[in-house]
């Protein structure tokens, strides 16, 4: 890096000019966006857009994920001087990404919220562009995914998690991040035969037809065997992939609602991820981190690394139509 870039780049959050490249401005400071992209309404000639969801007003447990999107992007600004490691290209040089800012909506009309969130995605997918999003508790990939089917059809599902979130809840109007992927499943926003939760350590019998690689079995097995069984239920078909930062071990990421011992370490989950490449990605999000649970950070940052890892993954497959 060069000094003069980093006397330079100053709130490229706001000033940057050019949608690709990495940014080299000072980490502690600075407007913080997504991975230093610039915040923008007008996704002409983006690629993929990063949007905030700070909503956490479905939870069973702990608030305050709705600090999480914040959180995260200050956390990014650590990333953004080099490509990701491992991944063997650069996507910040190869897409123009945009961070889209958060989702609006009235937090005293709760009931409102699904369909605020649901014509938030719709309006970024009807650009064109990629989405992925930062959360908030794990309710709101109900209403992201909706928007994903709506364009893709019935959706392949990648979680990472502690909790299957499958638990019977036939309340439409319920909610509640513990149901969310029943509804899901039974309204066929997502194929539960070609689905997957992986790191998984809470009882619910009833799978759904969904397959569990649970936090054991992610344990007794290589991270690279874990990502061959997952793609092999996943095919080529379109997928979504929701991580819970509850799926790492609250040794890890102790900043999130509901922590349960013997979950994943980073390093598992970084592995299994970018091991992941090749799967057809059409959108993700990050979910529960709680920033005020944990005063070191360690959660947010493991939380922008996986944000990372999703723009790896989806950019993988559409790195040759980039620049």
């Amino acid at each position: 890096m060069a000094l003069q870039d980093a006397r330079d780049q100053v709130d490229m959050a706001i000033t940057r000019d050019d949608a690709r490249g990495l940014a080299f401005e000072n980490a502690f400071g600075g407007v913080t966006s997504a991975f230093r992209r610039a915040y923008t309404k007008d996704l002409t000639g983006y690629d993929l857009a990063i949007t905030g969801v700070p909503f956490d007003q479905a939870v069973t447990h702990r608030p305050g994920s709705r600090f999480g999107p914040r959180a995260i992007r200050e956390a990014s600004a650590l990333q953004p001087f080099d490509p990701p490691y491992g991944w063997d290209y650069s996507p910040l040089d190869t897409f123009a990404i945009a961070d889209y800012g958060d989702c609006g909506f009235d937090y005293a009309k709760v009931a409102a919220f699904p369909a605020a969130l649901r014509n938030h995605i719709r309006g970024i997918l009807d650009m064109g562009v990629g989405c992925l999003a930062m959360g908030g508790d794990h309710y709101v990939s109900f209403p992201i995914l909706q928007a994903h089917a709506e364009k893709y059809g019935p959706l392949s599902l990648i979680q990472f998690d502690a909790h299957s979130d499958t638990w019977p809840d036939d309340d439409m109007q319920r909610i509640d991040h513990g149901t969310m992927f029943y509804k899901a499943v039974k309204t066929g926003v997502i194929d539960p035969y070609t689905s997957v939760q992986v790191g998984i350590r809470t009882v619910n019998p009833d799978t759904l037809g969904v397959t569990t690689i649970d936090a054991r079995a992610v344990h007794e097995a290589a991270p690279g065997e874990v990502a061959r069984q997952i793609k092999s239920i996943v095919g080529d078909r379109p997928a979504y992939l929701t991580f819970d930062i509850d799926c790492l071990d609250p040794a890890f990421a102790p900043g999130t609602g509901t922590p349960v011992w013997g979950g994943l370490s980073s390093g598992q989950a970084a592995a299994i991820l970018r091991d992941l490449a090749g799967i057809t990605l059409v959108g993700g999000d990050i979910v529960e981190v709680a920033p005020s649970y944990d005063t070191t950070g360690a959660t947010a940052i493991a939380g922008a690394h996986v944000l990372m890892e999703l723009i790896c993954l989806w950019g993988w497959t559409r790195r040759d139509e980039g620049r």
